[in-house]
Formats: C-alpha cells, structure tokens, sequence
C-alpha cells in the first residue's frame, strides 16, 4: 500500500484546484491510503538533536498539516520530523480564494493562504491524544490576522503547545499576514523571544525562529545574534520568497504570494551558508527551500543544515519521496566520501558564504 496514494491518486488530484486537492490528500492520509515506510533506521543518517532522536535529517515542513489531522500517517511515511501547523490563537479563514497556485513547469507553487486553521483549541486536544511519536513532532505557532499582539500570543500559543511536541518555531516570516516579517526586526524579535522564555518552564522544548529567504545580508547577521542572544535553540532557513528569479515559465508564476519549490533552492543554501557561518555552530540550523532529491539534502547539509525540511516536492510527488529521497542520500554520502550526516555538515560553508546573494 505505501505506493498507492502517489501512483494512483496524484495524476488526479492534479486535476483539481490546488486546495480541493490538498484537503482529499489529508484525508487520503487519515484513511491509511499511504500505507507505512518499512525500511530500517541506516544509522549514518540518524542524529540525536536537542536531546531528541532523528531517524533521518529529512523533515515535513509546516504548512502541509496546518490542524495536525494527520500526524502519526505522515510520520509513517519515513519522515525523519513532523512539523504541524502554523497554529494560530483563534481559527481563522484565511485570504480570499484563490490563494494557492501550481507552477507545474518549475514545479512550484505559490501561497498567499494567510494561515486559514482551525485555532489552538481545536488542534491541541488532537496533540494530546497523539501519545508515544515515532518521530519528532514540532509545532509552528505564528498570530492572526486581526487583533494580534505578538509579546502575548506567541507566549500563550507556545505555553499551550509546549508539554505535546518536541520543539516550537516562531513563525516570524510568512508574506502573507500584514506586519509579520516586521518581527524579524532585532528589536522585536528580542522582546518576543524575552516574552516566550519568561513564560516557558525551564524544561521546555527548544525554540526555533523561521526567518525569511529575503532578508538582506545585514538583517540575517542580526536575526542570527538576535537569536542567540534571547535563547532560541536554532533556525529555519527559510520560509517562501515574495521574490520572483528570472526565467519562471509557469502562467501563475506574477500571482502575489510566497513562492516555493525548486526556484528557491540555490539562494537557501547560500543564505544556510551565511547564517551557519555566522552561528559557529551556536544554532541548531534547519535548511528549506527547493530540495527534491537526496543529492540536495545531502547539499544542505554541506551548507550547514543539522536538518532539512521540504514541502512542495511532497505536494508534487507524494509519499513514494520518501523512500526514493533516504535510497539517494545514502549514495550522495558514499559518493562523497563520507561515513555518516555529520561528516558532511558544514564542509561548504567557506565557499559557499562567499556567493552572490541574489535570488
């Protein structure tokens, strides 16, 4: 069965409107139709990561599971990490439809979605339920629309969420709520990060901050100490780009919105660079943006990246990835030379920092 949903049902969702299908796909996942990923644990591509055990570097980015409906099937795939959300303090609608778009030539999408969810109290009893994981679980906690105040709302959501998941990411990043990329100010930033540590126990999971691929060189150095400095444990590296690099075919591609996907993956990994080399291995880093094949993880990870998250290459390809994405990064190590993941991690960096920062 852990090739039926991406063999059989994936030319068909294609057919349909990018949110239509992405709900049947949640649903497809609740009824078990993705089967489960069998394939042992290779341990030169496990890690122990803030205390926690990480089967594989590769991760499910947030944004696929927005309400955690379908957690422990998505961990069944081979994920190595689950990252729920972005949950948000009240439900919400979200922007106008239609506010998803495919770049099918690039293999891209576009969002301008504005966390449509169903709010903190309908997600988290489904998190308490979920008991023993198989995998780590995060949650991504970011603010509403309307009548948000960040020193408040990201305290109360990461105290709620806390004794359920692994790790919490502060979703500062996202395009399309008005405001929110002014929080990756250093000011801001800060006084949020100072407002979740006083609320959180001693014993709370770590802390991670998604930032923006858009940044400039001068605003990363600053998130990075901004970071450090208030107790975050790590990274993301990076939310979608309202930024649009020459040479996109794709009808959709002038739509507003957040692009993600293929597009995106050389600029991410120079800006893993940067950030890892401004780190010096202070933050746990976590790489996003483009990556589809073992070969690109495994260059994430010559960038810096302890982790890895992916998002539209799942939309696209479903859940026979994951197998094909740990088969590939297992001859990526060995093509390099290298026994295990760590042996790798950060052998780029000086190089890589010194590339253009163009996207």
């Amino acid at each position: 069965m852990a090739g039926l949903l991406p063999t059989l049902a994936l030319p068909l969702l294609r057919h349909l409107p990018p949110e239509t299908a992405h709900a049947l796909a949640l649903r497809g996942l609740g009824l078990g139709l993705a089967g489960r990923e069998r394939a042992r644990v290779d341990p030169r591509i496990a890690q122990t990561l803030f205390g926690r055990h990480f089967p594989n570097p590769i991760g499910l980015a947030a944004g696929f599971d927005k309400n955690a409906v379908a957690v422990r099937p998505l961990m069944a795939l081979g994920f190595g990490f689950v990252e729920i959300g972005t949950v948000t303090p009240l439900p919400q609608p979200g922007n106008p439809r239609p506010r998803l778009f495919r770049l099918d030539a690039e293999r891209a999408l576009i969002n301008r979605l504005g966390f449509p969810g169903e709010g903190l109290a309908r997600v988290l009893p489904r998190l308490a339920a979920l008991g023993p994981r198989s995998v780590p679980l995060g949650a991504n906690i970011g603010l509403n629309k309307e009548g948000a105040v960040p020193e408040r709302d990201y305290p109360a959501l990461a105290i709620a969420l806390a004794p359920h998941v692994d790790y919490l990411t502060l979703n500062i990043s996202s395009p399309n709520t008005p405001g929110l990329r002014d929080l990756q100010a250093s000011a801001r930033l800060a006084a949020i990060l100072a407002a979740v540590k006083r609320a959180l126990p001693e014993a709370a999971p770590p802390l991670l901050v998604k930032i923006a691929p858009d940044l400039s060189e001068e605003a990363l150095a600053a998130v990075v100490e901004t970071a450090f400095a208030g107790g975050a444990a790590g990274l993301i590296i990076g939310n979608t780009s309202v930024r649009r690099p020459p040479g996109l075919r794709s009808p959709h591609a002038g739509e507003a919105g957040g692009l993600s996907g293929p597009p995106l993956f050389a600029h991410a990994r120079v800006m893993l660079a940067r950030a890892a080399r401004l780190a010096a291995g202070r933050l746990t880093l976590v790489g996003c943006g483009g990556v589809g094949t073992g070969a690109e993880v495994l260059a994430m990870v010559r960038a810096g990246a302890h982790l890895v998250q992916l998002y539209t290459a799942f939309v696209y390809q479903g859940a026979a990835l994951l197998p094909r994405l740990r088969r590939e990064l297992l001859v990526a190590l060995d093509a390099g030379g290298f026994a295990r993941l760590e042996d790798a991690r950060g052998v780029d960096i000086a190089s890589l920092a010194e590339t253009s920062w163009n996207i």
